[in-house]
Order: structure tokens, then sequence, then C-alpha cells
């Protein structure tokens, strides 16, 4: 059974009018440990994709299975069971509360799930310690680097040990030596068997990934597997 599995996929916005598809028919497997990127220019549907694998949004048309469940046959409360459970999410805006410190800030999905004080904790300072920011979980975003925030968003995102972790320009505010570090870090995760999914128009970027996804007017124009010698992530 495949992770991930969509059938013919749309998604039709109704602007005045208009009519526009930002996805037209969009068919595609995941299987659990792999490692996609998606790429396309501005406009393309790439983010419109994530948004239906991380069942933030619901398609027009098709058919979205996870883990062989059809999400449409969910209801509100089981999607965000979902989205606190099954999907780390991390975006290009870091989306930390700044008031709170880097342990705060990656306790809140256990918050909201209801996970006790103390197993709460445990699981947050272990999910720093693996970004490597042990050492800072009690200073608060203004005290850190760009690049510490979004790793800080990170551990967020693995704090539950999610089934897949969705990246949407994880690297779009960050300087490029700090942007590879952030992109080992993910290779480093991928190593460890999580499923691992970005949305990029950075080649760079894409190319630490096993396979590239090309999104262009909606539909996949191309499906590339990288060997791994050409890989970015690959250490010599």
């Amino acid at each position: 059974m495949s992770l991930i599995q969509t059938d013919n996929l749309w998604k039709t916005y109704i602007m005045g009018a208009e009519k526009v598809h930002a996805l037209r028919g969009v068919s595609l497997t995941i299987e659990k440990g792999e490692y996609v990127a998606i790429m396309g220019p501005s406009g393309s549907g790439k983010s419109t994709l994530m948004n239906l694998i991380g069942c933030l949004d619901t398609p027009t048309q098709g058919k979205y299975t996870l883990r062989g469940n059809l999400v449409s046959r969910l209801n509100d409360d089981e999607l965000a069971n979902i989205r606190n459970r099954e999907i780390g999410f991390v975006f290009q805006v870091f989306n930390l509360l700044p008031r709170a410190t880097a342990l705060h800030n990656v306790e809140l999905p256990l918050i909201y799930n209801g996970t006790p004080a103390k197993e709460r904790s445990e699981m947050a300072r272990a999910a720093l310690a693996k970004v490597d920011l042990a050492d800072r979980m009690y200073h608060k975003p203004s005290e850190l680097s760009g690049g510490q925030r979004q790793r800080v968003a990170i551990a967020r995102a693995l704090v539950n040990n999610p089934s897949i972790l969705l990246a949407d320009e994880p690297t779009g505010n960050l300087d490029s030596k700090t942007s590879e570090e952030i992109m080992r870090l993910v290779d480093d995760l991928h190593r460890e068997g999580n499923t691992i999914i970005t949305v990029t128009h950075e080649r760079s970027i894409a190319g630490h990934a096993q396979r590239v996804l090309s999104i262009l007017d909606g539909q996949i124009a191309t499906d590339e597997h990288i060997p791994e010698d050409r890989r970015n992530g690959v250490r010599g």
C-alpha cells in the first residue's frame, strides 16, 4: 500500500466569471520513505498540490488516498488529527510565537493534542536535540538566527513523529550558506527514514531529493528519479 496516492486531482477556483484550474488531473504515487521535490514556476500549481497532500485544502475533483484512507470520507476532526499527527509542516515563514521560547514553540502541536506536560517537555527537548538546538531551547525567536529559527520550525514539525514532512520553500528566507545547512539537516532526516516532500522553485534545493516532479500549468510535466551520485545531499 502506497503512503500517498492521488487519482485525477483537480482544483478549480471561481474568480468572478472566470474559472481558474490550479490543478488539472494530477495522478501520482509516493511511497513511504521517499524524498520528493515538487518544482515549478509561480502559479504552476505546486503549492496547491502540497496543500491538498497536507489536507489543508480539498480537491474539486478526483481522489486522494493517504495510508489507504480516502481523505474525502474523513470528517473535520479526523482531518485535524491527520494534520497534527501524520504530517509535519515547515513553511518559508517560520510561524513561531515571538514571545515564546524555542521549547514552548516546539511543544505547541503536543499542547493541541492533549499530550501530558511531562511527556510533552521530553518530546520537545528530543526534537530540539535532533536539530542541534538543545543549547538554545530557552531562547526566544528574536535571540536566534534565521537558520536557527527554521531549525525550531523543523523540530516543531517533527515533534509528533509524523509520517510525512512537508516543506514549502523551506529555505526561501535564508542565505545560501544557511540554506545548505538546513538542506543537510533535511537529508539527515530522510536517511533516518522520514518521508520528505519539499516544494521549491530552486534547482539546487530540488537536487537533494531522490525524485523531482515538475509542475507546469497544473499538470505534472516531468517525473524524474535522480541517481544517488547526482544528488546535492550526497556526502563525498
